[in-house]
């Protein structure tokens, strides 16, 4: 598959950040993009809605349908699938994005913070994989694409935030046995992971402010890895816990520099890897 052209993809949490970065790519081919996320209004601290990624992705070339979705809501999951089937025909990819994080050990993380971490990484990415799965058996291409990392059992990772590495890690046990489950289908399940940290407003509000900003890339770099996934024949390209960089270096990117946030700055190395 050389682009994504007219291919429908069910984007969680793509009002802002990695899952606007993927919509706006996929839409400069012509792609129709449901924006499945529960912000309508516009936060204090988080800048975008589902509506204003709309607009830029229609802007950039591509066809949105904003839909309020918390994923931990099964119904509503499951009417946003119907909406994008209705508007659309079909469904083709879906990037498992949206994530919540707490990095606290585990007496400083209440059981609703738990519940939440789970209930949106793990769970909702089992739940929407699950709505979206009848449909993308139709496909000619389908892929499941999960933003979560290698599956790194170090306690180094478990330690100082047990609840948050198992919630993630979930996402990517999902990839593991649905590659395994789904691969006569032929739909293809992958994990995509930064090498570094990626400039967003969560990292810039919860994780460092402008000095973790300073060194990292910009959520482009992951755009273009998921790109160059999800534009793979899904027959022969599955199981794979990927990394950013190593998926554009595969496909022949030399020069990293234009994602860096700050050019010339020393990068800081994301968690799990």
């Amino acid at each position: 598959m050389s682009n994504l052209q007219g291919k429908t993809l069910f984007i969680t949490g793509a009002s802002r950040g990695i899952g606007k970065a993927i919509a706006l790519r996929a839409a400069r081919d012509g792609a129709n993009i449901v924006i499945a996320a529960k912000t309508t209004d516009p936060h204090p601290k988080l800048p975008g809605t589902i509506y204003t990624a709309a607009k830029e992705i229609e802007e950039a070339g591509g066809k949105a349908l904003p839909c309020v979705v918390d994923i931990r809501d099964e119904a509503q999951i499951h009417a946003a699938v119907a909406k994008a089937v209705e508007t659309f025909g079909g469904i083709d990819i879906l990037v498992n994005n949206a994530s919540a994080i707490s990095l606290t050990g585990t007496l400083e993380t209440p059981l609703k913070r738990f519940d939440l971490m789970h209930g949106i990484n793990t769970r909702g990415t089992f739940a929407c994989s699950q709505a979206c799965i009848p449909y993308l058996k139709k496909s000619s291409n389908p892929h499941i694409l999960n933003n979560s990392p290698p599956l790194n059992m170090e306690p180094r990772w478990f330690g100082p935030h047990v609840a948050y590495t198992i919630a993630k890690y979930g996402m990517s046990l999902c990839a593991l046995g649905m590659a395994e489950e789904l691969k006569d289908d032929g739909i293809a399940v992958n994990t995509l992971w930064p090498r570094t940290v990626i400039a967003t407003a969560a990292v810039q509000n919860l994780l460092g402010g402008d000095d973790t900003i300073k060194g990292s890339r910009k959520p482009e770099i992951m755009a273009d890895a998921a790109y160059a996934i999800l534009t793979k024949p899904s027959r022969s390209f599955t199981g794979n816990f990927c990394i950013d960089d190593e998926v554009l270096r595969a496909a022949g990117v030399t020069n990293f520099d234009k994602y860096q946030s700050v050019p010339g700055a020393e990068l800081l190395p994301d968690f799990f890897l």
